[in-house]
């Protein structure tokens, strides 16, 4: 799918492996700065398949990935866009992307975790409280090894990791 509406051409398509250095290069200056947590080049390639990436002439300008959580909530995770492409339609088409494998894979609802309340906003996500989800579905995921399921649950363990976010949910 290739988006011309702001005049700047650019192609959102499945990451491949090949995409994770650049991803992970572009993910470092967010990390610095305390925006989205820091992923190692390993934990990146071991989710390829959930990245999709936006790029203009072999290059990657935006990437985004849709982690399954439970059998109707997915998140979107590691979204960045290049700040040079800010503004230009590159992450609203990324989540547009997201939204649409999320609702191939049968998903419902979509969760973020994001200090980008007012772009989730504009997508159709809402901030959420504590328990969106019932006790049983609770009582398996808290088993999860997974950070950003830690995150979903707002575990006690990873709130100074996410003070500042704000954690929002899609219906879809």
């Amino acid at each position: 799918m290739t988006e011309t509406a702001t005049a700047q051409a650019f192609t959102v398509r499945a990451a491949r492996a090949a995409d994770m250095v650049q991803i992970h290069r572009m993910l470092e200056p967010f990390v610095q700065e305390r925006i989205l947590l820091g992923k190692d080049l390993v934990v990146l390639y071991e989710a390829t398949q959930e990245f999709l990436v936006a790029e203009v002439d072999g290059r990657i300008i935006g990437a985004g990935a849709l982690h399954v959580m439970w059998e109707d909530l997915g998140e979107v995770r590691t979204l960045l866009v290049d700040r040079d492409w800010l503004h230009r339609g590159v992450g609203r088409a990324i989540v547009e992307g997201l939204e649409r494998r999320a609702r191939e894979l049968g998903l419902s609802r979509l969760f973020c975790l994001t200090f980008e309340v007012d772009f989730f906003t504009r997508r159709g996500f809402a901030p959420i409280g504590e328990q969106v989800v019932d006790p049983d579905v609770y009582s398996q995921l808290v088993r999860s090894r997974d950070e950003g399921i830690a995150e979903f649950l707002d575990l006690a363990h990873v709130k100074p990791n996410t003070l500042g976010n704000t954690r929002m949910l899609k219906l879809l």
